[in-house]
């Protein structure tokens, strides 16, 4: 079963920053999932994963959260053959996509968790080695009283700023402008982050419907410093 992303909140019990909505899946889709999830599935445990004995080398490790049809995870594993990449997705039917995408292009960079984002990143990636932490376009809750449900919070920054080496970055991207505010709120009451100006980014299913729909695209992007 498909575990829920949830934000922990000291001994509060967890928050839930999505609804479990796992689209219909295609015959294809369940097929190629089935084929592929030996080869680049990964699973949740208690020791941390060891990424050079995964990918077999040592390469610049990005993480994006949250992925969806896989696309913009995809145009960087092909763009970057020297960097590895690790995708966190609740969703089996945007897992399937982004495997069919994998097998199309013969991809070695790519590794995936069907998991709770904040319990991969707790319990099995080690500290201090990501390069990026990528959070495209997740759930906005717009309405006030559902703000909670976030995953941008205090607690997600620092806990990414302990996975990320010296000089990484967590990417950020909202088509929300509340939720681009609220970003930077949460980001700039962090010590040892630095704001940054966002480089290119792949564009993202959410990204080509919000163009379509004429709303604005906030990126926002901050540096780990140094240690404290």
């Amino acid at each position: 079963m498909i575990k829920r992303d949830t934000l922990r909140l000291g001994s509060v019990k967890p928050v839930q920053s999505f609804v479990a909505r796992d689209g219909r899946m295609t015959d294809f889709q369940r097929h190629i999932l089935s084929e592929m999830w030996p080869h680049i599935g990964l699973s949740l445990q208690a020791a941390e994963l060891d990424v050079e004995q995964i990918f077999g080398r040592r390469a610049p490790l990005t993480i994006e959260i949250g992925f969806g049809d896989g696309r913009s995870l995809l145009a960087m594993a092909q763009a970057n053959p020297q960097h590895d990449f690790i995708g966190i997705e609740v969703y089996r039917s945007g897992i399937a996509k982004l495997c069919a995408g994998i097998r199309a292009a013969n991809l070695k960079n790519i590794r995936v968790f069907c998991a709770d984002a904040l319990e991969v990143l707790t319990n099995c990636i080690p500290d201090a080695s990501v390069q990026q932490v990528l959070l495209f376009f997740p759930d906005p809750w717009p309405k006030a009283r559902h703000h909670k449900r976030r995953i941008v919070q205090a607690d997600f920054a620092a806990l990414v700023w302990n996975k990320l080496q010296i000089n990484g970055c967590l990417h950020m991207a909202t088509d929300w402008e509340d939720y681009a505010q609220h970003m930077l709120a949460v980001m700039e009451q962090q010590v040892n982050w630095e704001n940054v100006r966002p480089t290119t980014r792949p564009l993202t299913k959410f990204e080509n419907r919000g163009q379509r729909l004429g709303y604005g695209i906030w990126d926002l992007m901050f540096r780990k410093c140094h240690n404290i």
